[in-house]
């Protein structure tokens, strides 16, 4: 299934492009091959940014692939290690993920992009959530969304299935940016050599710490943080990279991130 995700590295940058004509749709093949390939991304210590996108410029993705669910597929089928799409529920991905919203983003294509760190997006995408026409749940998005955007501008993505244009999705906040088509995956590597140079070690932590906390009460976490529960905080505290920043800050200059 390699011939449907392709990837493609540029110093600590991993750029993976889901190519699956006509919609980018994912069934559960592509779903695994996705879920392999983000598992190789967190556990190689050299990687340090990734870039989702998808390939042409009519959709970012279609979600999950009604084509395969009608010939037998089960939605509730073995989406791999990292549920659908690689990274839904891939655990321990800490290191930042950018989605580079390259057109419609439909159902669980809407659900892959929430499931990234940072969103860019074109100024020609689309997102919709129009899994009750089908008879069937957007639980991912049914989940996380109310979370990202007040409740009921969510309930009303979620009911209606209706379309949201890119001005609306950043104004509710979802996105960090919107360009014109031509200049989205540029956009996208810009952010992502910047964060390749940025600390690992911090960022580890960020997500960790923020995955912890959508479940946890404000106090539960600030305790787990000071008492070094969490090993991405313990390992963080205990590194080089941490002496190296207060030693960069005191003798004004750039620090030197090592990512131990």
């Amino acid at each position: 299934m390699s011939e449907f995700v392709r990837t493609r590295t540029d110093g600590a940058v991993l750029e993976v492009t889901l190519d699956r004509p006509k919609a980018n749709a994912i069934d559960l093949a592509t779903s695994r091959h996705m879920g392999e390939v983000f598992r190789a991304f967190r556990d190689d210590e050299g990687m340090r940014v990734a870039i989702l996108t998808g390939a042409g410029d009519r959709f970012f993705s279609a979600g999950w692939d009604l084509k395969a669910a009608a010939a037998g597929e089960a939605v509730d089928g073995d989406y791999g290690v990292g549920g659908f799409g690689g990274i839904q529920e891939l655990r321990d991905l800490n290191k930042p993920v950018i989605a580079a919203v390259n057109g419609l983003a439909v159902g669980g294509g809407f659900e892959l992009a929430l499931s990234c760190d940072l969103i860019l997006a074109a100024d020609t995408a689309r997102f919709a959530l129009p899994e009750n026409r089908a008879g069937t749940l957007a639980d991912a998005a049914t989940v996380r969304l109310p979370k990202r955007i007040p409740y009921h501008v969510a309930m009303d993505l979620l009911f209606t299935g209706r379309w949201m244009d890119p001005d609306e999705a950043r104004r509710w906040g979802l996105l960090k940016d919107v360009l014109p088509a031509a200049q989205v995956m540029a956009a996208a590597w810009r952010l992502a050599r910047e964060l390749a140079a940025g600390p690992p070690l911090v960022f580890a932590a960020i997500k960790e710490v923020a995955r912890i906390a959508e479940a946890q009460s404000f106090q539960t976490v600030m305790n787990m943080v000071g008492r070094r529960q969490l090993a991405s905080v313990d390992r963080l505290y205990a590194s080089e990279d941490n002496k190296e920043g207060a030693r960069a800050f005191a003798e004004k200059r750039d620090p030197i991130w090592r990512g131990r």
